[in-house]
């Protein structure tokens, strides 16, 4: 009789070790569970349902009725009020994130001095996130208000003729964009000043100790100690821009003549005042691409910046 072979310990531990990583799998996959199926339910289901209806015309509840393939894409691309939505919305982010972003940095470096007092200006500073943007957007919507509103009562006081701020299409992006940089100061601002305060301050010392300038430390300490914090409010505050609906809903409605018709409100009338679904399907479609590829470049281009050490 041929003798049996005899397994060698790593051929008997295998068995073991693929058993145990399957369990360890099963078990990950239990826990993440419940986020699949609301991921699944919320996000990936509406993403995959608005693509399948961004390929046809549909009747008015949404019902998909023939299939056209990418003739809704071609029809907005050669569209020119679509045109003239993604010129307001790229002009309304190029308007926000950039101010925005500085505006709160500057405010941020300014409440994380040491003074006496600072907690006041801290709270003043970060007190819009605890504003909706309805109400935000209703206060500046008096604000604007060419009688009565006080902006324009300012202006007159120094002899600078009024404007009207929301019916003008000069100005009226110009003024969505003013409010919205101060509805979302306040968490870009918060967010920056948590990153400031997670710099060691022995860094700061050093360069005291050094003899160098205020705006050296910025350059070579501060800035590059804050990049991911940077880098993370850079990214959010470009796909937010990219997706604000409730201030231009509220202060001008897409107008005057569509200059404040940004991509969303116009996916939004589409949908909910024209009922076409299928046009609405293929606009968000191209918002969602626009973001994605944006994204990607900062992922791309921005972190090469990032300091994570």
């Amino acid at each position: 009789m041929s003798a049996i072979p005899k397994l060698s310990n790593a051929e008997a531990i295998k068995p073991k070790l693929v058993s145990n990583k399957r369990s360890s799998m099963l078990e990950g996959l239990t826990y993440l569970l419940p986020s699949i199926l609301l991921f699944s339910v919320f996000l990936f289901y509406p993403m995959l349902r608005t693509l399948y209806l961004s390929l046809f015309i549909t009747d008015s509840q949404g019902v998909p009725l023939r299939f056209v393939g990418v003739d809704n894409f071609v029809n907005l691309l050669s569209n020119p009020n679509f045109l003239q939505s993604m010129k307001a919305t790229f002009l309304f982010v190029l308007y926000t994130v950039p101010i925005g972003i500085t505006l709160a940095l500057f405010l941020a470096l300014i409440a994380n001095e040491k003074l006496k007092g600072i907690g006041f200006f801290r709270t003043m500073f970060s007190s819009t996130m605890g504003m909706s943007v309805a109400a935000s957007s209703v206060i500046w919507m008096f604000m604007y208000n060419p009688a009565i509103g006080i902006i324009n009562k300012v202006l007159n006081t120094v002899g600078i003729q009024g404007v009207q701020w929301l019916l003008d299409p000069k100005f009226a992006l110009i003024a969505v964009s003013i409010s919205t940089v101060w509805m979302n100061v306040g968490f870009t601002f918060l967010i920056l000043l948590g990153g400031l305060q997670n710099i060691d301050e022995k860094l700061y010392e050093n360069a005291q100790i050094a003899g160098v300038s205020y705006w050296y430390q910025l350059r070579k300490i501060t800035i590059p100690i804050l990049s991911p914090t940077l880098f993370f409010i850079i990214t959010v505050s470009f796909i937010n821009a990219f997706q604000t609906f409730g201030q231009i809903d509220i202060l001008t409605k897409g107008g005057p003549t569509d200059s404040t018709n940004v991509i969303v409100y116009s996916i939004y009338k589409d949908a909910f005042i024209n009922y076409n679904v299928g046009s609405a399907s293929a606009q968000a479609v191209i918002l969602f691409f626009c973001i994605l590829i944006l994204t990607i470049l900062q992922f791309k281009l921005g972190e090469r910046k990032v300091h994570y050490q």
